[in-house]
């Protein structure tokens, strides 16, 4: 097994989730070492004039660094995920271990069958270490324990997130544009199979009496339910997906426009120059939501509440990240919830409410 070092890597580190990631772990005691194109925007983000970092400017110069460094862990926050996991998380290979926030079902299926070869290679994958995912696979698992297998399960995403003043930014505008081109999936009898995106909207009213619309979308919350239950039938939505019938018609014919390689690079090049002003979050908190019902008709809710949705994902990437660092969690991939148990949440600063 190759020998790696106490170092924690910060790819994208210049983003918003990057960055509060690496102050976490700074904080906490672990060398970080940020990886980005721009030396100057690297130290520009808060670092020493002295710190080491690391200037690549694609997935495959990032694997070629980490190959020759070897560092202990990996944090991949520079967005296409589909395509800059598989290529970032073997070169962790052997013994190094690799964490994102991918949530969208290409991706996140993609690093999970990496799993095999990751057990073989003693390192641990975690992919989905945000709010997306963990948010809704922790309520799942908690309404699971103990039980026997479900029929059915619905879960529910209702980030609440701040705006930052400046610009959108390449990872987001390429997460918004896949989610766009996946259109929708859910299982039915154990399957994966399409479904329009947006279906399924639903009215939610959360504990703390706000409400928020929420429509399906072929999520990483899928994937990771499917999984922690068991259950046929699985569906996922998202408030953060345009609800509004008229919205909706539209969204097949954007999402087959945005398949076209060029037209897709183009739009995420130009949304992601979109300048944006500070805005503070819609709601004061996070939720994530799921309804698990037994063919016998016992049916279980529950919530999980965090605060800014951004600032959630960073916590469960540091959390995660600080734990891989000191050599908890199992040679493999997994979602966050599979990798560490449900109660990650609440190490993260989320809190559970059941029924």
């Amino acid at each position: 097994m190759s020998r790696t070092n106490d170092e924690v890597w910060i790819v994208g580190a210049t983003g918003r989730v990057g960055r509060g990631v690496a102050r976490r772990l700074a904080a906490r005691g672990l060398t970080v070492v940020p990886v980005g194109r721009s030396r100057e925007r690297l130290l520009a983000a808060g670092l020493p004039a002295d710190a080491k970092v690391v200037v690549a400017d694609s997935a495959e110069r990032i694997a070629d660094e980490i190959v020759r460094a070897r560092p202990r862990v990996v944090v991949n926050t520079m967005g296409a995920f589909a395509a800059t996991a598989p290529v970032i998380a073997r070169a962790c290979m052997p013994g190094g271990h690799y964490v994102d926030q991918a949530n969208d079902v290409v991706a996140v299926n993609g690093l999970l069958a990496l799993h095999d070869e990751a057990t073989r290679a003693g390192s641990t994958l975690v992919t989905g270490a945000g709010f997306g995912v963990l948010a809704t696979e922790a309520v799942v698992a908690k309404l699971r324990a103990g039980r026997p297998t479900p029929h059915r399960v619905r879960t529910d995403a209702a980030a609440s997130v701040s705006v930052e003043a400046g610009t959108l930014g390449a990872a987001l505008a390429a997460s918004i544009v896949d989610v766009l081109t996946s259109g929708g999936r859910r299982y039915e009898n154990g399957r994966l199979v399409t479904a329009p995106l947006g279906a399924d909207p639903q009215r939610l009213t959360f504990p703390d009496g706000e409400s928020a619309t929420s429509a399906g979308v072929a999520s990483g919350d899928l994937v990771a339910a499917h999984a922690a239950s068991g259950a046929p039938f699985v569906t996922a939505t998202s408030a953060l997906v345009p609800a509004a019938p008229l919205v909706r018609a539209l969204l097949p014919a954007l999402g087959r426009l945005l398949s076209f390689p060029a037209v897709r690079r183009l739009v995420i090049d130009r949304l992601g120059r979109v300048r944006t002003k500070a805005t503070p979050r819609p709601r004061e908190h996070s939720w994530g939501h799921a309804v698990v019902e037994w063919p016998d008709g016992t049916r279980h809710e529950g919530w999980l509440r965090a605060g800014d949705g951004m600032d959630f994902t960073a916590d469960v990437t540091a959390t995660v990240t600080e734990m891989l660092s000191r050599g908890a969690g199992r040679p493999g991939a997994w979602t966050p919830a599979a990798a560490f148990g449900a109660d990650l949440a609440t190490t993260a600063g989320g809190t559970f409410i059941l029924h």
